[in-house]
């Protein structure tokens, strides 16, 4: 029997336990695995120095070492996150809507955990405890598949969180991670109809097609993230420099984070010159068009793979376009349906973004990097959703719920029939 046959019927039991917590209890197993993860510090922390030690060994880029990093601050942080999603209003038992029909049936749609999650992700640990405080929260079990640069930490954490779920008188499997080495656990995971409910890949362009294409488990998909900043014509210049620069420099190996930055030409002429002097004092690499490049020799040509990148590190490409109309066409042809920006004055060009513009989480005069269940209030996420089914944009606790139809009556039958 291998690891996925054994551990998803185990998570099964452990969701039909969970769908019938209470409130309170549920909200007393995330403070209980919220303080679990500040116990557990040192061997998380021990743990994460271990997969950071072998990623530095394999040569890994400082991009990939951000993501996999757990310092003390981060996993306060996470731990604070874990507690801020037990504050959250209850998402189960919501009567979303209901109705009496003509024959006296009483009918409400009312909101119920979908049953067991699996989430499979590379390099960032955090997601670990992320995507089990909300599967907990909305009474799922959730299956673990982190990547083997990260196993270390990912048991670490996993066990910080068991011990949570037993502390509250929960069974540890509603928390399992899947530690089998072999890809063929992936596999074992997309084909597990039978056990699992959904699931949610995180990670590169690569891993999230490959579960898109071959699982026969429901998907919602997250995507990765070529976002943009367009500077309209109307954009006031020192607010611009400074989105631009926030949205590409302040985590730049984060998936909304700012790839290629949109300047209308006239506003390129004024202004373009100062923007491009503030990216680079920040270390930032640009590759630019034809016309970009003419204005500083600082600016590497673009090729046609740079509109299409997620560099994840301190590269931007910059393209000079003639309106916003250009602009929302460039974004819809290279990007990923994640992040868009318009920083402008004008009321008619923002709605024109805003309309036009094909993806799940469009700003106007603020940075990408808000594209967060925490920055928007849903305590932590599952991930950023790129899909138009279910759910879209950052995942919280409405995402991991589903519906059931209660039905009340007082004997009424379909038919006519002697009984």
């Amino acid at each position: 029997m291998t690891e996925v046959e054994w551990k998803a019927p185990a998570a099964k039991q452990a969701a039909v336990h969970l769908s019938t917590a209470s409130d309170q209890e549920r909200k007393e197993l995330l403070k209980s695995i919220s303080s679990q993860l500040l116990q557990h510090e040192n061997k998380i922390l021990d743990a994460n120095e271990q997969d950071l030690q072998a990623a530095k060994d394999a040569g890994r880029e400082d991009a990939y070492l951000d993501r996999l990093e757990i310092n003390k601050e981060r996993l306060a942080e996470l731990a604070e996150a874990v507690a801020s999603v037990s504050k959250l209003d209850d998402p189960l038992g919501t009567t979303i809507r209901s109705w009496t029909r003509p024959n006296g049936l009483f009918i409400r749609e009312v909101s119920v955990p979908i049953g067991v999650i699996a989430a499979v992700f590379e390099a960032r640990p955090n997601v670990t405890a992320d995507i089990s405080a909300l599967a907990l929260r909305t009474g799922n079990a959730v299956l673990l598949r982190g990547s083997r640069s990260a196993i270390h930490t990912n048991k670490a954490i996993t066990a910080a969180l068991q011990d949570g779920l037993q502390a509250a008188s929960f069974p540890r499997e509603a928390v399992q991670l899947i530690e089998s080495p072999d890809r063929s656990a992936t596999t074992e995971l997309m084909e597990a109809s039978d056990w699992v409910d959904v699931l949610i890949p995180r990670g590169g362009k690569e891993l999230i097609n490959k579960v898109v294409r071959e699982s026969h488990v429901p998907v919602i998909e997250t995507g990765a993230g070529n976002c943009h900043v367009y500077i309209d014509k109307d954009a006031d210049p020192e607010l611009a420099r400074k989105i631009a620069v926030d949205a590409k420099v302040q985590r730049p190996s984060v998936c909304n984070a700012c790839e290629t930055i949109l300047v209308e030409a006239s506003w390129a002429e004024d202004h373009l010159p100062a923007l491009i002097d503030s990216l680079l004092n920040h270390g930032v690499s640009l590759r630019g068009c034809e016309k970009t490049a003419a204005i500083d020799n600082r600016v590497s040509p673009a090729q046609k793979e740079d509109w299409e990148a997620e560099y994840l590190n301190l590269t931007a490409a910059v393209k000079i376009v003639s309106d916003v109309r250009e602009a929302c066409t460039h974004i819809n042809q290279w990007g990923t349906k994640h992040s868009e920006a318009i920083i402008t004055e004008s009321e008619k060009a923002k709605l024109t973004f805003f309309q036009s513009v094909d993806a799940s989480t469009l700003y106007h005069n603020a940075s990408t990097r808000f594209t967060d269940g925490f920055e928007f209030g849903f305590g932590a996420e599952v991930g950023i959703s790129t899909q138009k089914l279910h759910a879209r944009g950052p995942m919280g606790l409405q995402a991991l719920t589903t519906v059931k139809y209660l039905v009340e009556g007082s004997g009424q039958c379909k038919g006519t029939l002697p009984y």
